[in-house]
């Protein structure tokens, strides 16, 4: 869960970088840059369906005591989507546009969906987390990661969220997302969407993204 939350901080403060950055993204890179907040968008809404329909439900069932932070959890998720939804908004009007007013409007949107969602992670992290770890076991924390955050989806999917998450992060860190996905998928992952991944990274994060080096290797 926290390197999940990392990567949605390093990539809102890597947009907020290039949006107040000279030259502003334009062109293909303004397009490709629009294109993945607008994903982090929708893998946000679905991160919290699968908390709200699946994993926080499992706690308030083995824990009952535990309601009044679940249900602030679920009060921050209520904050959140609203911010999500200005975002997604000003994001499409700058990718469409690219005008000055949009990128700074955009800039605020951003600004907004960080003083909301900010907060909610750190709180999840600290509190939230502890209290799923003490409560469910090992086996119902995959059975619910299955359900919500794997089965429904398809490999290109998966293989573009697992890239994510590895983008610039450390070896340990690396090494928890790698050995979460059985060997065979893993190479397919690294070696069959490794390049896609880089190429895009590259398209809205400038050639110096981390995620893009001279021997492949990451991710």
């Amino acid at each position: 869960m926290g390197i999940v939350h990392d990567a949605l901080r390093r990539d809102l403060r890597r947009t907020r970088a290039a949006l107040t950055s000279s030259p502003f993204p334009d062109g293909a890179r303004r397009t490709a840059l629009a294109a993945h907040l607008d994903w982090m968008m929708r893998f946000l809404h679905a991160h919290h369906g699968g908390e709200d329909a699946g994993l926080y439900p499992m706690v308030r069932a083995a824990d009952p005591s535990a309601a009044t932070l679940l249900d602030a959890m679920a009060a921050d998720h209520g904050s959140i989507d609203p911010a999500m939804e200005h975002l997604t908004a000003a994001t499409q009007r700058w990718g469409r546009s690219g005008g000055e007013a949009d990128r700074i409007a955009l800039g605020a949107a951003l600004d907004a969906l960080g003083d909301v969602l900010l907060p909610h992670l750190e709180r999840e992290e600290t509190q939230a987390m502890p209290l799923v770890s003490a409560t469910l076991t090992h086996r119902q924390w995959h059975e619910w990661d299955q359900t919500h955050n794997i089965g429904p989806k398809s490999l290109p999917v998966l293989a573009e969220e697992g890239l994510w998450r590895m983008d610039d992060l450390d070896e340990p860190g690396r090494q928890v997302v790698l050995h979460e996905v059985p060997l065979i998928p893993r190479l397919i992952v690294l070696y069959g969407f490794g390049a896609r991944y880089r190429r895009h990274a590259a398209e809205r994060w400038g050639a110096r993204s981390p995620a893009v080096n001279s021997n492949g290797s990451s991710p």
